[in-house]
């Protein structure tokens, strides 16, 4: 949004939030939360969302993956499986140092910062970048990165209005994803009751003891229970379940 003065960008983030509290799954919102970064900040070309994990690796070491949530460009997913590729780069500074913002203004500059991933970058048509993490005062969500292939297109008024952006989408972010972990305890639950109420009839047992039927079998063949349950609502298959 070129030349936006406050009171625009007041009324466009205003929009925004709304707009993404108005989404019905989590997908759709980190979708949306990237689209809505090209339209409102200056030099934006294309965004994304990403997690970075550390994981344990053989002997006592470590590797970083990187899951990509969201992008609008297929520039953004190339970017993070470089930088899961060459175990460097702006997302993995973010995380290990929790920085809240991270603006690299020439992707060329960068050479000595990140040897591997910097000519990398360049080839890929990344000539300027902003990471933002993606917070509340509990939980850690990710980050959120713009893009554009030109240097020096991610000013500081840049930064400015990601920072108000990602603010904003970190409690959209935070919010549906809670949503939608509620959503899947409240189906589990009813998965697992009505898998229990299959068992009690067919066995003729009373409600705990086919409950107790269903974690055993759940334990014995290493299956998570809720997913046991789904198997037996679907099939009606209760032989391996003993009394």
């Amino acid at each position: 949004m070129p030349g936006q003065d406050f009171e625009e960008l007041a009324v466009a983030l205003a929009e925004m939030a709304r707009d993404l509290l108005a989404q019905e799954t989590l997908q759709s919102t980190l979708d949306r939360i990237s689209e809505h970064a090209v339209e409102l900040v200056d030099g934006c070309e294309a965004a994304g969302i990403l997690t970075v994990r550390r994981r344990a690796s053989g002997r006592g070491g470590y590797r970083h993956t990187v899951r990509t949530l969201a992008c609008t460009d297929d520039l953004v997913e190339a970017s993070d499986q470089l930088q899961e590729e060459v175990g460097e780069g702006p997302c993995f500074d973010a995380t290990r140092d929790r920085r809240e913002v991270l603006r690299i203004a020439d992707m060329s500059d960068q050479a000595e910062r990140w040897p591997l991933f910097t000519p990398r970058a360049r080839e890929l048509g990344i000539g300027s970048m902003i990471g933002f993490m993606l917070f509340t005062s509990e939980q850690n969500l990710g980050s959120l990165n713009m893009y554009s292939r030109s240097p020096g297109a991610l000013t500081e008024r840049s930064e400015q209005v990601g920072w108000l952006l990602a603010s904003h989408a970190a409690v959209a972010f935070a919010s549906a994803r809670s949503g939608e972990d509620l959503h899947a305890s409240i189906a589990s639950r009813t998965d697992i009751g009505q898998a229990t109420g299959i068992v009690m009839e067919r066995h003729k047992v009373a409600e705990d003891q086919a409950f107790a039927m269903l974690s055993k079998a759940s334990q014995d063949n290493n299956i998570k229970l809720r997913e046991l349950a789904r198997h037996v609502i679907d099939t009606g298959e209760i032989s391996a379940l003993r009394v």
